[in-house]
């Protein structure tokens, strides 16, 4: 399981010229699922995403998580993380889940992290989403488990 982690002001989510999903504040995750991940990635990936301690404390130091500040989080489902650009100009997908197995996992991941207490809004599996983020910093982490 692979995700680019970004702070942000304001993140919103499209689909169909439709809003769908819209946070003011906390973490955009785009979240790439591998056909080998199972429950147990998505609980770590969870874990490590409420507790990442990448705001800003009152002496500007990174020392505070989204839990800590309220933030929320924008749960994006993203296989192009896993695409493959080494040979050639057109990334290769086969090392990203198949549909069937990675939306089960990519919902589960958003069950843990409401389960650690975090609001989550998510995008909708599959679909062509607009987004639009407001970074703050910027931020971004990229984690895999």
């Amino acid at each position: 399981m692979r995700a680019v982690i970004q702070r942000v002001k304001h993140a919103s989510l499209s689909v169909g010229g439709k809003l769908i999903s819209e946070i003011a504040g906390g973490l955009a995750v785009y979240l790439g699922i591998a056909p080998e991940d199972g429950e147990d990635n998505a609980e770590a990936m969870a874990k490590k995403i409420s507790n990442l301690r990448i705001f800003e404390d009152a002496q500007g130091k990174m020392n505070l998580s989204v839990q800590d500040v309220g933030g929320k989080i924008l749960l994006i489902s993203q296989f192009t993380l896993y695409g493959d650009c080494r040979r050639g100009n057109r990334p290769s997908f086969t090392g990203a889940a198949r549909p069937e197995h990675a939306e089960p996992l990519y919902r589960y991941a958003a069950q843990c992290l409401r389960g650690l207490g975090l609001s989550v809004k998510t995008g909708i599996f599959g679909a062509d989403m607009k987004i639009e983020q407001y970074n703050d910093g910027p931020v971004t982490i990229i984690y895999e488990c």
